[in-house]
């Protein structure tokens, strides 16, 4: 199934990425931190003010990924940096996983990467998310270090970095 990919620019559409980001980070996330830290994270990084921010004032561009329906199936969040590609969010609910919708995504970002003359894609992913990090292997990303990083409150993100080389580039 074909998704349509919009960018987030209503109150309303970052209202509904907050929305998804509270839905799926339960689900996802409590296997692999506690449910105080996902509390606190999407709190502080995808809460309506807190991707209002990041768009606002760090440049960061959000999208809805969505159904030919309308109905939201994830959403992904990325930032030029230094000629490469941040992709800093990239989430897909868990009834619309193994529908081919990451692929069409990756294909998205991965186009917005040549339109933008970047050269690689890079991201960050907790090193105990296995089957995230199998997803991104099987994209052709590679770790390339790993990095702990203090976000506040006696949380650390534990993560591995990993990129992808574009063949373009």
């Amino acid at each position: 199934m074909k998704i349509d990919i919009r960018k987030v620019h209503t109150a309303e559409q970052i209202a509904e990425v907050a929305r998804l980001a509270e839905q799926i980070w339960r689900e996802h996330y409590v296997s692999i931190i506690t449910i105080e830290q996902i509390d606190y994270m999407i709190e502080k990084f995808q809460s309506v003010s807190a991707i209002t921010g990041q768009i606002e004032n760090q440049g960061y561009e959000y999208c809805l990924l969505q159904q030919q329906d309308g109905t939201a199936a994830g959403y992904l969040s990325i930032r030029a940096d230094n000629g490469k590609l941040f992709l800093s969010k990239f989430y897909v609910s868990k009834e619309h996983r193994g529908q081919g919708y990451a692929s069409q995504a990756m294909q998205f970002i991965e186009q917005l990467c040549i339109e933008r003359g970047l050269s690689h894609i890079w991201l960050t992913v907790n090193r105990d998310n296995a089957s995230s990090i199998a997803v991104y292997e099987k994209k052709g990303f590679i770790s390339v270090r790993e990095q702990v990083a203090d976000i506040g409150n006696g949380y650390v993100m534990d993560d591995f970095i990993m990129e992808k080389k574009l063949a373009f580039a």
